[in-house]
């Protein structure tokens, strides 16, 4: 399923890489197996180009797997090297790239070729949390290869070209890839297997490149760069909510969605702030709590964490999902979100945008689960449930809810909410909030 007539795998590098920075390590490595009367002649780089180069100034580490020999397919030897790619990484601190075009593993090879699939398991957990782990799908991915993707930190993938799968489209029961390809991005990203998807291998590297400026080299760097917004810009009209709600207090064309289509009542993804990176999470103009957007939100967090990225939420919701299907699942959901929330140590704002009714506020990074700092628009809503819905159970007037809770200087009289602040100065308070806890 490997799209040979695209770019080869030098040209992937080179075309990732700032120009005449990559320096190859291991060129001459070559497979060494013999079983079932396999040739012994030699598989250039035996598959895969390893090797370092620079992206602005952050210096990355990049593997490529070569279609062109025995299809990429993964034998002792080209899992050797990228093992030993990922140990010089974790020594350097910097990232690492894969960039994915696999035929899978080498059955000539036999047991080495497990074994190489166990040493690059090894490896990339090894590496988790440490240096940030990016997979790019560019060609095919199957089997144990899209096993390994599943390790690292983000899985882009390439919706021309690529194709991601554990089982191939037509040998999953009752299938076959012109029903459904399983393999495409658009299934694999609605599943929350794909993090980016780019329509190109062109729009792939300008991602990656996009994410390098954004991540820190590793888990004991900052993640500060330049910024080129205004420090003291002021929101004309409604901040909004989900991806327009952080598009608005971030620095111009800097946000980073991911996993857009998995997940959809939740955004998450990076941003920059004054030059700060952080992870940013929403909830969208529905204001519901599912599943999926916890199971989004909770992996975010962690990784967040691991990286020491602050984390501002962006908070609209007011019930859970409710559906047969959700019953099942969105109880355990939300208490591994909350978990995820209250255990981590990295800075956490909450500025609510809307709506912050009931226990589905306050697994959103509330005071109660450790915020260290609460905002809240002059528009917004936070209380135990809708004022209707209140009312009803209360047997009171509705008029005498809303008084209560309308808005969210009730909360604030009770130290839930540290700051009510104008729309228009939510960028500055942010900033101000960064600054406050010394990550800036």
């Amino acid at each position: 399923m490997s799209n040979t007539t695209k770019m080869s795998a030098r040209a992937r590098i080179e075309a990732l890489v700032d120009a005449n920075s990559f320096v190859e390590i291991g060129a001459d490595i070559t497979k060494r197996s013999t079983d079932f009367n396999e040739d012994v002649k030699e598989v250039p780089a035996d598959g895969v180009i390893t090797g370092y180069g620079v992206i602005g100034e952050d210096l990355v580490f990049v593997y490529s797997q070569d279609a062109a020999a025995m299809n990429g397919s993964i034998g002792e030897m080209h899992a050797k090297k990228i093992a030993s790619l990922y140990h010089m990484a974790v020594k350097a601190g910097a990232p690492i790239i894969g960039l994915i075009d696999c035929a899978g593993i080498r059955i000539g090879e036999s047991l080495d070729a497990i074994a190489g699939f166990g040493e690059i398991y090894m490896a990339k957990v090894s590496a988790s949390g440490v240096v940030p782990q990016i997979s790019a799908v560019l060609g095919s991915c199957g089997g144990g290869v899209a096993v390994s993707a599943g390790l690292s930190d983000i899985t882009l993938m390439d919706a021309d070209g690529g194709a991601l799968f554990v089982n191939s489209p037509n040998a999953v029961l009752g299938n076959y890839k012109e029903k459904l390809d399983t393999s495409g991005a658009d299934f694999q990203a609605s599943a929350g297997n794909v993090d980016i998807v780019c329509a190109s291998e062109t729009d792939v590297f300008a991602e990656i490149r996009k994410l390098i400026g954004l991540l820190p080299a590793n888990a004991g760097m900052p993640a500060v760069g330049e910024s080129n917004d205004d420090l003291n810009r002021t929101i004309s009209g409604e901040l909004g909510f989900g991806s327009e709600a952080i598009e608005a207090v971030a620095d111009a064309g800097t946000f980073l969605e991911i996993k857009k289509e998995f997940g959809k009542d939740m955004c998450v993804g990076l941003a920059s702030i004054d030059g700060q990176t952080v992870g940013a999470i929403a909830n969208t103009a529905d204001g519901v709590l599912s599943t999926d957007g916890c199971k989004k939100a909770e992996q975010f967090i962690y990784f967040c964490d691991s990286f020491g990225l602050p984390i501002i939420t962006f908070t609209n919701v007011s019930t859970y999902a409710s559906e047969i299907s959700e019953e099942k699942t969105i109880a355990s959901g939300v208490a591994d979100m909350t978990y995820a929330f209250a255990s981590s140590d990295v800075p956490r704002i909450n500025l609510i945008v809307g709506d912050a009714y009931g226990s589905a506020y306050l697994a959103m990074n509330s005071k109660h689960i450790g915020a260290d700092l609460v905002l809240a628009l002059e528009t917004a809503n936070v209380g135990v449930m809708d004022a209707a819905l209140a009312a009803e159970n209360l047997k009171v007037d509705k008029d005498e809810i809303e008084n209560i809770q309308r808005g969210a200087k009730g909360a604030a009289k009770r130290g839930y909410v540290d700051s009510v602040i104008p729309v228009s100065d939510a960028r500055k308070h942010l900033i101000y909030a960064l600054q406050m806890f010394g990550v800036r």
